[in-house]
């Protein structure tokens, strides 16, 4: 229970802590927009969980993070709101799509994987 109640702090943690990476790392010249997800999912890792809910709450975060960094980073030349981003989301680029769909994937699975791993050991 009480890793329930810390997992979704600590996912907010890490995902700001993502957000504020990539806008730093886009300055040096990176891209590196899977960081709000994986970060937002590293820090959920930290307390493990088996509960779905609590995976897949990490995985929409992550999945919204990525878009709503993407969107701060480089919105569409035609219109600069959120709204319009989110309607167009399929003309990004390949790329993108897909770093935001591993970062996605980090988001919902590390919290899964590492309640995992610590089953395995206590057995």
């Amino acid at each position: 229970m009480k890793n329930r109640i810390l997992l979704l702090p600590a996912a907010i943690a890490g995902g700001v802590a993502g957000y504020f990476l990539f806008f730093w790392l886009a300055q040096q010249g990176f891209y590196a927009i899977i960081l709000p997800g994986c970060l937002l999912g590293f820090a959920a890792g930290f307390f493990p969980t088996r509960s779905w809910p609590a995976c897949l709450a990490c995985g929409l975060l992550a999945l919204a993070l990525g878009l709503f960094t993407e969107w701060r980073f480089a919105p569409f030349e035609k219109d600069h709101s959120l709204a319009f981003f989110l309607s167009h989301v399929r003309d990004l680029r390949p790329v993108t799509l897909v770093l935001i769909g591993i970062g996605t994937f980090v988001g919902f699975y590390a919290p899964f994987r590492n309640a995992r791993q610590s089953e395995q050991k206590q057995a």
